[in-house]
């Protein structure tokens, strides 16, 4: 059966957000996954390249997959929030794939800045399956909000993230209670330059 691609608009706290709506090219869906997207003051949006994997790695896997432009990025509404709005923006969305897909449990996913949203709504007590930071930058310090966090994380960092480094990503996620996982992924940078079939591959396989 044709793939089920949706453009719509999502009611968010500061306007109208832009999203898109994918669903599994072969089967029913077998989970929700929302996918956020990087920094939106360093060019970040939903259609990012590495936001395009991860959203496409879980698609395959079962997943309905929505991605979202952060208030005042491309057709969004609204203006940059300092990671607070855009947190909020992120949970606007859930809460409207969670209400269309009432009976699929779900899984939170981001990449850079935006697995730093994700991981802040999940560890806050929404009833993920899991959440999939992918890109985690090490280079912001404060991380208490994982302290006690015991929803399951996976973790895909790439070996050359000049933004969280090989040494501190496996620091951190080492001092984090279970359960958790650490995938690691041979590429060139941040962007996992060279390897994002790579980076598919195991965000469909991860579990």
């Amino acid at each position: 059966m044709p793939r089920k691609i949706e453009s719509l608009f999502i009611p968010g706290p500061a306007g109208r957000l832009e999203a898109l709506i994918e669903e599994p090219d072969d089967r029913a869906p077998v989970e929700a996954a929302l996918v956020c997207h990087p920094h939106p003051q360093h060019g970040g949006t939903m259609h990012n390249k590495v936001v395009y994997r991860i959203a496409r790695g879980l698609r395959r896997a079962g997943a309905v997959v929505l991605r979202f432009n952060y208030r005042g990025v491309n057709l969004s509404e609204g203006v940059y929030d300092e990671g607070e709005g855009e947190m909020e923006d992120a949970r606007a969305c859930l809460a409207y794939l969670r209400e269309r897909y009432k009976n699929l449990p779900f899984t939170l996913a981001g990449f850079s800045f935006g697995s730093r949203i994700v991981l802040r709504i999940g560890c806050a007590g929404a009833d993920t399956r899991r959440v999939v930071a992918v890109g985690f930058p090490t280079i912001y310090k404060d991380t208490s909000y994982l302290d006690t966090c015991t929803v399951p994380r996976i973790f895909v960092q790439s070996t050359h993230d000049q933004y969280g480094p090989v040494v501190q990503i496996e620091k951190l996620v080492a001092a984090l209670p279970e359960p958790k996982r650490l995938i690691l992924i041979e590429s060139r940078d941040h962007f996992f330059g060279g390897a994002l079939p790579e980076l598919e591959e195991q965000i469909r396989g991860a579990h």
